[in-house]
C-alpha cells in the first residue's frame, strides 16, 4: 500500500529524531525487511546495505555515535517519497561539517529505501562518516 504524504512525513520525522536525540531505539520499528540504502561514502557511489538487518546495524551505529551531531534542516514529503535534509557536525569540537540529504522512499509505514548524498568530496567526511559506523571490538 503507498503511503501518503501526511505517513510519510511522520515516519521521517521518526527517523530523523533517532540521530537528532542520539537514540538508536527510535529506529527498530521503521525499517522494512526489503529495506535498501546506500550510505553517502565512499564517493561517488556510497556503500549499499540490504535489507533491514544491515540498513539497521548501519543505523543504529550512526544514531548512537557521539563522534558527531546531526541538525534537522527540512523534511519534505510527497505521497511515498520524501527527503531529509540535514547539516552533520564532526571532528575536534565539531568543529567541521558537511551538508547532505537523505532520498527516502516509505511503504506500509516502513522505510524501504534510503539514499544519502552530501556536499562535499572532502576526505575528512568519509573519515568522519567511517569512524561513526565502524564495527566495534567485541
Amino acid at each position: 500500500m503507498e503511503a501518503t504524504t501526511s505517513q510519510t512525513l511522520h515516519i521521517l520525522q521518526r527517523f530523523n529524531r533517532a540521530f537528532l536525540q542520539h537514540d538508536a531505539s527510535l529506529l527498530d520499528d521503521l525499517i522494512a525487511e526489503d529495506c535498501v540504502m546506500e550510505s553517502v561514502e565512499p564517493a561517488p557511489d556510497g556503500t549499499r546495505h540490504v535489507g533491514r538487518a544491515a540498513c539497521l546495524a548501519f543505523w543504529r551505529k550512526l544514531a548512537a555515535s557521539r563522534d558527531g551531531e546531526f541538525a534537522e534542516e527540512a523534511i519534505v514529503a510527497g505521497g511515498d517519497h520524501g527527503t531529509i535534509r540535514w547539516r552533520y557536525r564532526f571532528g575536534p569540537g565539531l568543529s567541521q561539517s558537511v551538508r547532505g540529504v537523505t532520498v527516502m522512499r516509505v511503504r506500509d509505514g516502513l522505510i524501504t529505501e534510503a539514499h544519502g548524498y552530501v556536499k562535499s568530496g572532502d576526505a575528512p567526511v568519509a573519515a568522519a562518516v567511517r569512524s561513526a559506523t565502524a564495527p566495534s571490538d567485541g
